[in-house]
């Protein structure tokens, strides 16, 4: 099958072995601005989420366009992020059991970041400020606001009494307020932008009580990448865009009023016809994020009508029109669905630029610990 020359193939893809992440620096960079100039030009608006990449390198790239603040789900992304040094780094999981212990212990490591925890239970408040009562500077905690998701976080009604405990527990200052709109999904602008501005609203309530009873609320982070054009363009608050990075699939079906390009791809082969229209690839479970419904696992730009029937630990079948063009062995550039898990199931990253891999990155954060 002869493939036409487009942005992602490699000059030499014979000896590069299968399944393998590619990631293309230039176009990471493109997406870094658009994120910026999306934040009003104003890179001290945006506290990324590095959930997507789990690159040190890429923390370094947004650190060079302006960028400081940035948003982890685990330790390890956070020891990540401050070794490659990043000034401002939060926890956006609460910390239970001993991540509490853990969190001190970075700080002790990494005394030039300045990290901070969110919190929506009074017990966690309790065992935060009894790990950080001695701590000499104090640890800044945000309240995880519920603003409709129903994943994580408190409702916003009662909010204010756990921020009276933060604010007033010795070892803890109170952040600001934290709410993940990931619920909001419209594909429509215009209603995505509706409803993000009604989920958002108890939350701005929440703020303005707050200030009320004298308690400041220095920050507002709110928003992931579908919604973070809304409210950077509506409030001041810290927006925290992460997929927006690498886009994938899914993002740009969904939301092409974004605009961002695919900056990673997987690399694949076919290694059997079983007949019929079918061929089978190796991008199973193991190789591509597999939490969607089947037939959104990935999309290959030079077969548009592959559709995928049949997934398991290293097997992709799929069924095209063009399955006798596929023998083994044929090389196919695929883009997943959702690129964030797809990128923790390999441990490098090979570097694209100039139609050639120049280097690679290891992924260090897909690791549940570092060092800490």
């Amino acid at each position: 099958m002869t493939m036409s020359k487009q942005w992602y193939r490699l000059d030499d893809d014979a000896t590069v072995a299968s399944p393998a992440l590619l990631v293309y620096p230039e176009r990471v960079a493109a997406n870094i601005g658009r994120m910026i100039e999306l934040a009003g030009d104003d890179p001290r608006r945006l506290r990324p989420h590095v959930k997507t990449h789990k690159l040190a390198p890429i923390v370094t790239m947004q650190l060079d366009a302006g960028i400081t603040r940035f948003k982890c789900a685990t330790i390890a992304e956070m020891e990540m992020t401050a070794s490659a040094g990043a000034p401002d780094v939060l926890l956006a999981y609460q910390p239970i059991g001993p991540t509490i212990a853990r969190v001190a212990k970075l700080r002790d490591a990494y005394p030039d970041t300045r990290f901070s925890v969110v919190a929506d239970d009074v017990e966690v408040v309790a065992a935060l400020t009894e790990c950080f009562r001695e701590a000499g500077e104090p640890l800044p905690v945000f309240l995880d606001v519920d603003c409709g998701m129903h994943r994580t976080g408190i409702d916003p009604g009662p909010g204010l009494e756990i921020c009276r405990r933060i604010a007033a527990s010795p070892g803890l200052i109170f952040g600001g307020l934290h709410a993940y709109d990931g619920h909001i999904r419209d594909r429509d602008s215009a209603d995505r932008a509706e409803h993000g501005a009604s989920a958002m609203e108890p939350v701005t309530v929440l703020a303005e009580r707050l200030e009320r009873a004298g308690i400041s609320v220095a920050a507002i982070v709110a928003g992931g990448s579908p919604t973070f054009a809304i409210h950077a363009r509506t409030t001041n608050w810290q927006c925290s865009p992460g997929t927006t990075v690498f886009w994938d699939a899914g993002n740009s079906e969904k939301y092409p009023d974004l605009e961002f390009v695919h900056a990673a791809v997987l690399l694949a082969r076919v290694i059997s016809r079983p007949g019929g229209d079918r061929v089978c690839v190796d991008l199973g479970h193991k190789a591509v994020a597999s939490e969607n419904p089947i037939e959104h696992r990935v999309r290959f730009p030079e077969v548009p009508d592959a559709r995928p029937v049949l997934h398991s630990e290293e097997h992709l079948v799929i069924e095209t029109s063009r399955a006798e063009e596929l023998s083994p062995g044929t090389v196919l550039y695929g883009i997943p669905w959702h690129i964030c898990p797809s990128v923790a199931l390999y441990s490098e990253a090979s570097v694209v630029r100039g139609g050639r891999i120049v280097e690679t990155w290891p992924i260090t954060a897909r690791a549940r610990r570092i060092s800490v």
